[in-house]
């Protein structure tokens, strides 16, 4: 008798189950998928979106409330300091900024890798944890005799970029591997597109409590005056921003925990479909773990080896596949096409002080008018350009095409950033000008490589290393991240005097971002057209289609062979 998988909620329906008394694996598996495959959209997708979407909301959230947080944490911590009073020094700054995509690049790879070899199931959640117990030690940090705030955060966003690196290779897999064929690039876009949500959410929690301690901020007019009460009202705000972090995964935790196992993960990779059967029941009864036994559970387990088709994950299997060309090239273009991304997405946002400046929104007669500025010109900024771009995509990637997006994204970024770097110098005179260029790229990196980099990573690999292969890509654009803060952030202020904030060779780093658009042009070739195709056949497991690998049925290959010579032993 066929038994059923763990897990199911309202949010997750277990499609495995419906097929559960057909005795051979690979019909089961078969006829289980083209039901995910064929669904109709309805709100089973919706809620499942919203369910991996309140993590990409934090993870926005929490990455983009520390641009709104460091000058606050200036005021509270540095008001004693001999040069600059107020003002948190640029190597602090940047060091809790860069922490968070460290962080990021450690937990992309190693959820990733689990994922694939724990299951899906046993990993999701367990990133939010971490990020809500990270956020709120962030906000509870403050200075001792032998230890800096400075380290303490840095500390704890480390370990908050770990979690949030682990929400890109898990939300994006689970939710393409739940979702149809039809509009899968939509629904993982959705899910991606909180991104932009959170950005929003971050500024206008800013804003809210500015204006609830605007009385205290009214008593000093700049950050080196901002004592006694403004001060008091400003170790109390940025506590709250970063704080607030915390709330929507605390609402989203008990849907991630109560998941089930992906279908496609059980088939391929657990296979172990008497234990799930058993977890399947105490999950019901309210218990932690079913105990089946152990004599029908070996004997399960036995049939489905030496019966599904599908090869088991192993490194000499990763490096087989990867080793063609084929496949390898993929990887090469998910990943390279990230890294040139991030470098530019990144480094664009050296740029938001000088537009700020240009609409009005970067200082102020007082300290009230100077965060409240700096809330209203991020929300601004955020609503012009990227929220706007990520519902493009939402809505025109399963219609148009993941790579004509890309292809678009990188040719129109390419073409800003030389205009933007040529002509920076008489842009400055022309605020309206900069301001419009700046919104059309952040428009075209949300309705273009930004949005697609993430969504092609989880479609186009198989099962049993897709979580590692997203992890690998998106650890690749933070790496690319890192590079645009440690890297072209002291390089625009190259020629600048001793203490300046002035950045004399922002122009340069510009043209040098359109080099990297361009070349983000290239790898996009390396990728396929993922849009109305089933995770099979992308994966190469699908007979008669131009992808089709022989090696990924029965067994994989050994010693890395070429499939198509017919040559090589196969895996068993």
């Amino acid at each position: 008798m066929a038994q059923t998988t763990a897990g199911g909620n309202a949010a997750f329906h277990n499609f495995h189950n419906d097929y559960a008394h057909i005795q051979d694996p690979n019909e089961r598996r078969r006829l289980a998928l083209a039901e995910i495959d064929k669904a109709p959209f309805g709100w089973y997708h919706v809620r499942a979106v919203v369910v991996a979407g309140i993590g990409f909301f934090t993870d926005a959230y929490d990455i983009f409330a520390i641009n709104l947080v460091t000058s606050m944490l200036g005021v509270v911590f540095w008001q004693s300091a001999k040069s600059k009073p107020g003002v948190i020094p640029t190597n602090s700054d940047t060091a809790i900024k860069v922490a968070t995509s460290g962080g990021t690049v450690l937990g992309q790879v190693g959820f990733g890798i689990l994922a694939d070899l724990v299951g899906r199931k046993k990993m999701y959640g367990l990133e939010l944890i971490l990020i809500i117990f990270a956020t709120l030690a962030q906000s509870l940090s403050s200075a001792s005799p032998g230890i800096s705030v400075v380290g303490l955060i840095i500390f704890w966003r480390v370990l908050m970029g770990i979690g949030i690196g682990g929400d890109y290779p898990l939300s994006s897999i689970i939710t393409s591997e739940f979702a149809t064929t039809k509009w899968r690039g939509a629904m993982m876009g959705a899910v991606f597109a909180m991104q932009g949500i959170g950005q929003l959410a971050a500024a206008l929690i800013a804003l809210i409590v500015t204006t609830g301690f605007k009385e205290s901020l009214l008593t000093a007019k700049d950050p080196a005056s901002c004592d006694g009460v403004c001060q008091v009202a400003v170790d109390k705000m940025w506590r709250v921003v970063i704080g607030f972090g915390a709330v929507p995964g605390c609402i989203a935790l008990y849907y991630r925990l109560t998941i089930p196992e992906t279908p496609r993960y059980t088939f391929d990779v657990a296979r172990d479909v008497e234990k799930a059967g058993e977890d399947t029941k105490a999950y019901i009864q309210g218990k932690a773990e079913g105990r089946p036994d152990e004599v029908r559970r070996v004997t399960v387990l036995a049939d489905s080896e030496g019966r599904l088709e599908t090869p088991k994950a192993s490194f000499r299997d990763f490096v087989g596949h990867y080793s063609q060309w084929k496949f390898g090239k993929v990887l090469l273009g998910t990943a390279g096409s990230w890294f040139f991304l991030d470098v530019a997405f990144y480094g664009l946002g050296l740029n938001n002080s000088i537009i700020l400046g240009a609409i009005g929104y970067s200082k102020g007669d007082n300290m009230y008018e100077v965060f409240r500025r700096n809330a209203i010109g991020n929300l601004i900024l955020v609503c012009a350009g990227a929220i706007p771009g990520y519902w493009f995509t939402v809505f025109t990637v399963d219609i148009v095409g993941r790579k004509p997006i890309q292809f678009m994204g990188f040719t129109m970024l390419t073409i800003l950033f030389v205009v933007i770097g040529f002509a920076y110098k008489q842009l400055l005179k022309h605020n309206g000008a900069l301001l419009a260029l700046y919104v059309l790229a952040q428009f075209f990196f949300n309705f273009g490589p930004n949005a697609t980099t993430f969504i092609v990573p989880g479609e186009c690999f198989p099962t049993r290393y897709r979580s590692t292969s997203h992890g690998i890509s998106a650890a690749s654009g933070k790496i690319g991240a890192i590079i645009a803060q440690v890297v072209f952030g002291p390089l625009r202020q190259r020629g600048a005097p001793p203490g300046s904030t002035d950045s004399p060779w922002l122009n340069h780093v510009m043209e040098i971002f359109a080099l990297f658009m361009l070349c983000g042009l290239f790898t996009t070739f390396l990728i396929p057209e993922t849009k109305r195709k089933t995770l099979e056949e992308l994966a190469g497991e699908v007979p008669g289609t131009a992808n089709y690998d022989p090696g990924s049925r029965s067994g994989g290959y050994k010693n890395n062979p070429d499939p198509d010579s017919g040559s090589g032993e196969k895996m068993v």
